[in-house]
């Protein structure tokens, strides 16, 4: 919360606009409120939840890292089909369910097709090929 804070703050210092005619300042200025309000919501509810202990499971850990890692430089020297698929692939060994091989090439075929309408639709130079 404090760091959407500083970020809100900070957003002031650019012209904000209006949503007609948006300045600099006015999307940091809505990401940091509304992730403020995320930070206050998990506050509120933490008062009225059961704690729960945390644990880390270091292989998971590593394989989410890997994946991450692994989809980065597959999309800088293949291309970014390539690393979906490894991501997708890879973070899904850290799973709790079975491994499902029909699974993992739906979830890269849907985030395949959202990074085409990022590319398409939106404009965007995505190294898809």
């Amino acid at each position: 919360m404090a760091i959407s804070l500083t970020f809100g703050v900070v957003s002031l210092n650019y012209t904000v606009g209006e949503f007609s005619r948006a300045g600099p300042g006015l999307f940091p200025l809505l990401v940091s409120c509304l992730v403020f309000l995320i930070g206050l919501l998990t506050v509120v509810r933490s008062r009225f939840v059961k704690p729960v202990p945390l644990n880390y499971n270091m292989k998971n850990i590593a394989l989410v890292l890997s994946g991450l890692c692994g989809f980065a430089v597959l999309s800088e020297h293949l291309n970014m089909i390539a690393g979906i698929v490894f991501l997708v692939f890879c973070v899904s060994f850290a799973g709790t369910t079975s491994y499902s091989v029909v699974r993992n090439l739906k979830i890269s075929a849907g985030l395949i097709a959202i990074a085409f309408m990022f590319r398409y639709l939106l404009g965007l130079q995505l190294p898809l090929f």
